[in-house]
């Protein structure tokens, strides 16, 4: 009987552990953000389009079926026959224009070129998606660990509350004390109510990332003393970043169009057949043509398209190296402010607060011992209060930079989503 009581008991509470939440690390989070994410399956779908397409780009085009009737009498004895005047055929044939296979692999090659470019996007919106999951996480982190000072000081005024109630009751304490303390209880209330509102907006800015789970309790404070990014080389380091790939890919793929310019000053051939059927007392007819575009004016139109496209490869480029610079620039700042806000977290844990939190301890001596008023026991207590929120909103403003420095580069983890199959190009190679 026994052994079934704690069975149903053991049963009892391994549901109710199951039926808990289980905390949302900032790993976590980021891993369902990207579950979540609508954007990079799409990235997925462009990758296969443009795949798809440089298949179909290397191949000669559609072969042209053509159907006629030549010389068809319009007028006389033969009007509108086409079996009785000896110069009126029913025609068929086929044309097939022979596109240079030069020009089919390099339009091949810029379709495949238009999927890498997809495939940097994809790791940008990645890089991106981490981040941005990781800002709102912190976001709610530190929102919570404001509200837990508040409750945690509102615990200690209700007992002072209390104190100089009990004070002012054997004649020990003014009722100023009484009002002094339960005007800082509800000026406490009110910030309370200010933090519920921010934990219950950040919460709504985290289930933008990940969907359900958002309302799971948070664990694991990342350690925000280290970035995966080498600070002494980032003009190294920034030339690989996401945003700086898509645009190394699109001058790649402006070169590819630049080349098909230059090849498209050989122009390509079409060949037709065709099969002529006259009237039974007259002899069929086969005919063989080839066509062939004049280029008389290469200057105005070949020549110029293909400064069209070397232009547009200056144009990339300049834009990828001025993106560079301002990444470059805009990085260090971070690099500063982040170091900073090291230094000062540090300064604010080590020396402030505890030196903030004696003053609390001594000023709540002296009252005890009614060398001291409340009033200077609750100052000191406010000035404790403010500066550990003053310090959580500086954490809280370097955890930021962190993130954003952190996650500049997508950081290797077990995705759903992973790069689509290579389609077969033309020689039936894969890229």
């Amino acid at each position: 009987m026994k052994f079934l009581i704690f069975l149903a008991g053991a049963l009892g509470f391994c549901g109710l552990v199951s039926g808990a939440q289980a905390p949302l690390t900032l790993a976590e989070a980021q891993r369902r953000a990207i579950e979540h994410s609508l954007q990079i399956p799409a990235q997925d779908a462009a990758v296969t389009a443009s795949r798809e397409m440089a298949v179909a780009a290397g191949q000669l085009p559609d072969p042209v079926l053509r159907l006629g009737i030549d010389n068809l009498p319009i007028d006389g004895p033969d009007q509108f026959s086409i079996g009785r005047d000896f110069m009126t055929m029913r025609r068929i044939g086929v044309m097939q224009e022979f596109t240079r296979s030069d020009k089919r692999q390099l339009r091949a090659e810029r379709f495949e070129q238009e999927a890498q470019k997809s495939l940097a996007e994809k790791t940008a919106l990645i890089a991106f998606t981490q981040r941005d999951a990781a800002l709102a996480w912190l976001d709610r982190y530190y929102a919570e660990a404001m509200a837990s000072v508040i409750v945690e000081q509102s615990k200690e005024v209700k007992l002072e509350i209390l104190a100089a109630e009990s004070a002012y009751r054997a004649g020990r304490g003014s009722q100023a004390d009484v009002f002094a303390a339960h005007g800082v209880l509800a000026g406490l209330d009110d910030r309370t109510s200010e933090f519920n509102r921010r934990i219950a907006t950040t919460k709504i800015g985290l289930a933008r990332w990940i969907g359900e789970g958002a309302e799971a309790p948070l664990d694991g404070k990342p350690a925000i003393d280290s970035v995966r990014l080498d600070t002494g080389a980032l003009d190294q380091e920034l030339g690989h970043h996401p945003q700086i790939a898509i645009l190394s890919r699109q001058i790649d793929v402006a070169s590819t169009e630049a080349r098909i310019a230059q090849a498209n000053k050989k122009a390509d051939w079409s060949v037709e057949l065709s099969y002529s059927q006259r009237g039974s007392s007259y002899s069929n007819m086969v005919s063989i043509g080839v066509s062939v575009p004049l280029q008389w004016d290469q200057k105005k139109r070949q020549d110029r398209e293909l400064g069209s496209r070397l232009a547009m490869i200056e144009q990339v480029r300049a834009q990828r190296d001025d993106m560079l610079r301002a990444h470059v620039a805009e990085v260090r700042s971070m690099v500063k402010e982040w170091e900073n806000g090291r230094e000062r977290v540090a300064r604010y844990q080590n020396e402030l607060i505890p030196l903030s939190g004696e003053r609390t301890r001594a000023a709540l001596a002296a009252y005890r011992g009614g060398k001291s008023n409340l009033t200077e026991l609750l100052l000191a207590r406010r000035s404790e209060i403010d500066l550990r929120l003053q310090s959580l909103q500086l954490e809280m403003e370097t955890a930021r930079l962190w993130a954003q420095l952190n996650y500049l580069f997508p950081e290797e983890t077990d995705l759903r989503h992973t790069n689509p199959p290579s389609a077969a190009l033309p020689n039936g190679n894969s890229k």
